[in-house]
């Protein structure tokens, strides 16, 4: 087993659905806590939060970790830790969610607030480029269950800034898409392509196949979650037509009450329909699940050998936003890994 663990972190690889809020440890949310609140969380309580059985009790438990990053400063250290984690894992690129539309929410919509966290944001993201040698791009998450005049707000700042920050690379719809599907903000998306902003979506996660046929049609990109397609045979077929990238998260399904077992999980069924999947954590501290455990997992529970975990990296690579000149680079890196 320890061979099959070096390989996976010797494979170069991108993580393309991970939360930012989600990379947040028990232990770095007492840090947090003690920067903040006159008796800080004790270590048990945090790690009590990360505890839940459904959807709904991890909805809950990341609005309570996501209401202790308060400054600039703690975004930033939060990035910076989520690069070292990485990094420690063989990832070498990584397209980050972050909940822009819960920081305006909780900060009473001031419109000038997300800058200076977005500033700290990139100061830890240009220091793990400089000291570890990863890239991150960031996609401004919109949370589907506030109303779609927020999600406005979150893709036309994701086009302002990008105007001057090139690390903002796409847009996308997460939380809980049981609520609010994907048709009221074709509009939205129309309006971030124009920007030369790329488009990912949250859909098929607690919902089924029409959910995943809904966010092809707004113009979605890369789909995250996807589980619902197992169901679809002609949606299955559509998505290998399309080359449709998956953001696939398992153990999160597992976590969340979607899906009964890593086993039971459809990726081995989609790879094997040659659907472009790719493996991701999702929110690796609350899961209990990193990206190299997904691997590993991946071998374990689903029979995927060397070659094919070398399929899984190759599809990471080239299912990301990455230049071509870029990814053909890391293409051939992984092909000469052993």
């Amino acid at each position: 087993m320890t061979e099959i663990r070096e390989f996976i972190r010797r494979l170069p690889k991108a993580e393309l659905h991970l939360h930012l809020e989600g990379t947040i440890l028990p232990a770095t949310l007492v840090e947090l806590s003690q920067r903040h609140d006159k008796t800080s969380i004790p270590l048990a309580e945090a790690e009590a939060l990360y505890r839940f059985t459904d959807f709904s009790g991890f909805m809950l438990a990341f609005k309570a970790v996501t209401g202790q990053l308060i400054h600039p400063e703690d975004y930033e250290l939060a990035a910076w830790r989520m690069m070292q984690q990485l990094a420690a894992q063989g990832v070498v690129h990584a397209e980050v969610y972050i909940s822009v539309g819960v920081i305006y929410l909780w900060r009473n919509h001031d419109p000038h607030v997300f800058e200076p966290i977005f500033a700290g944001l990139e100061r830890a993201r240009e220091r793990g480029e400089r000291e570890l040698g990863i890239t991150v791009y960031w996609i401004f998450d919109a949370v589907r269950h506030f109303s779609v005049e927020e999600a406005a707000r979150v893709f036309r700042k994701a086009a302002e800034l990008r105007l001057g920050h090139p690390s903002i690379v796409g847009i996308g719809l997460g939380g809980d898409e049981r609520r609010t599907g994907s048709e009221p903000y074709r509009s939205l998306y129309a309006e971030a392509r124009e920007a030369g902003l790329r488009l990912t979506n949250h859909a098929g996660e607690t919902t089924g196949p029409e959910a995943i046929r809904e966010a092809l049609s707004i113009g979605s990109e890369r789909i995250g979650h996807a589980v619902s397609a197992i169901h679809d045979p002609a949606l299955i077929q559509e998505l290998k037509v399309r080359s449709t990238p998956l953001e696939l998260n398992p153990t999160s399904n597992v976590r969340t009450g979607v899906c009964p077992s890593f086993a039971a999980h459809p990726l081995r069924q989609y790879f094997d329909s040659g659907l472009l999947v790719t493996l991701n954590s999702d929110d690796p501290a609350f899961f209990g699940s990193d990206i190299a455990n997904e691997y590993l997992l991946a071998h374990t529970e689903q029979g995927f050998t060397r070659d094919e975990l070398r399929r899984l990296a190759a599809n990471s690579i080239q299912a990301s936003f990455l230049p071509p000149a870029a990814q053909q680079q890391w293409l051939a890196q992984i092909d000469s890994t052993q």
